[in-house]
């Protein structure tokens, strides 16, 4: 038999659909349906490379945040989860330094790994993930190599679950079992992951979504220190009654670049005024006793961004306490309240008034729950997707109101994958 027809197989036995129903949860004939994608990805990997090397099936979730809204990129507090939506590659390894990869809808792109330099042409494109994950790892004495890939991801782009972390993620893992024995820890994949976008891809982005993709399950992470500390927790909100619900109401990310880059640069000028680099390193009793000269330093906007920063530091602590004591109404009443901060101080519901997509989800979610469950902005804003804990019994009235509003599928229900990146054994 060869690669292909012995994964095939493989993808067919007890232990295999044992690691799916981990991984996408063991309902709705979940790990049957896994098994076809994933036979259906190994297909078109045969067909477009022909390759009789090893293959490999690794995977690398999305993300949910679920408290700490624009704090990570000023040293704050989160508290996310990794979604049970993901990012999967079959990979062959090559002999060579060169990769190339074929995304499900996209043009093949091939990258040569022996010049690592950040390269203008490949800003917001793949290519400079890939090539930024290769040099921060070689930096850090990882070894790189070429590999051959098929790609597809359930992590819509535009979806706010972050599919330019997965793919980052993904990336690292991939490097890390084909050329390192899979010996990387996540906080590593997911600094690697964040500098290729920062430095190759060119996005501002804080470590938040990389690290709750790399880290897997329910976490809480504290960016204080340069090594964040993170701490795995545990919460069934479907065994509570509760489904979680993100919704993607429409609206493109396209040039919102600037106003995505202005919030951290904003919560940054009210640090330097105290001449720090970052607020957490500000007291709060110091920025509320000063905010009349802020004011003749800095915008207003900035002092309520900032305003928002150390609220929203204190209600991750609220929202990871209550879940500590099962109290998963006080939960809901933080989340609330860090959505409502979010539209009022941080401002990054929307950013032309005549557009408001995700002002008009959050509206309609605060109606039909009326006092049940929660609903937030779900991560940068602007564009992008709004989180809700619905009742079970109001789920089915929730995707409803939101399809009619939003289109078909634009309401997605999701499980916290219990795991970060992944190599089917």
């Amino acid at each position: 038999m060869g690669v292909y027809e012995d994964m095939r197989a493989r993808l067919e036995t007890e232990e295999v659909r044992e690691q799916l129903a981990y991984l996408y949860g063991d309902g709705n004939q979940m790990p049957e349906r896994q098994t076809e994608r994933y036979k259906d990805l190994l297909r078109k990997h045969e067909q477009f490379f022909h390759t009789q090397q090893t293959i490999h099936l690794i995977s690398a979730p999305g993300r949910m945040e679920i408290g700490g809204n624009h704090t990570d990129h000023n040293h704050g507090k989160v508290l996310a989860a990794s979604a049970s939506l993901d990012t999967l590659a079959v990979v062959s390894p090559r002999q060579d330094k060169m990769v190339r990869v074929r995304s499900e809808g996209y043009p093949l792109i091939e990258v040569d790994l022996k010049n690592l330099a950040p390269r203008e042409n490949e800003k917001a494109r793949t290519a400079g993930l890939i090539r930024g994950v290769a040099e921060r790892m070689a930096k850090l004495g990882y070894k790189v190599g070429g590999y051959e890939a098929t790609v597809t991801s359930s992590v819509v782009s535009g979806s706010g679950l972050s599919s330019s972390a997965a793919y980052e993620v993904l990336t690292a893992a991939i490097f890390d079992n084909l050329f390192n024995g899979g010996t990387m820890d996540f906080k590593t994949s997911a600094m690697v992951s964040q500098y290729a976008e920062n430095v190759h891809f060119g996005k501002p982005s804080g470590l938040l979504d990389q690290m709750a993709s790399a880290a897997g399950g329910l976490v809480t992470v504290d960016f204080k220190d340069q090594q964040p500390q993170v701490r795995a927790m545990k919460y069934d909100f479907a065994k509570k009654g509760y489904a979680i619900c993100v919704v993607a109401p429409g609206g493109s990310h396209a040039n919102l670049t600037d106003h995505y880059a202005a919030i951290p640069a904003e919560m940054k000028q009210v640090a330097g005024f105290f001449g720090k680099g970052f607020l957490r390193e500000v007291p709060y009793e110091e920025f509320l006793e000063n905010i009349g000269n802020l004011r003749k330093k800095v915008s207003d906007r900035a002092v309520l961004r900032a305003l928002h920063f150390y609220e929203e530091n204190n209600r991750v602590d609220a929202q990871v306490a209550a879940l500590e004591r099962d109290d998963i109404q006080g939960f809901f009443k933080e989340i609330i309240a860090s959505g409502r901060s979010s539209f009022m101080y941080l401002q990054n519901i929307y950013a032309v008034p005549d557009k408001q997509p995700l002002s008009l989800a959050l509206a309609l979610a605060e109606k039909i729950l009326d006092g049940a469950g929660a609903w937030r902005v779900h991560g940068g804003g602007f564009a992008g997707t709004t989180l809700n804990f619905v009742p079970l019994e109001k789920l089915q009235e929730f995707r409803t109101v939101m399809e009619a509003a939003f289109g078909d599928k634009s309401c997605l229900v999701l499980n916290i994958r219990p795991v970060g990146a992944y190599k089917l054994k």
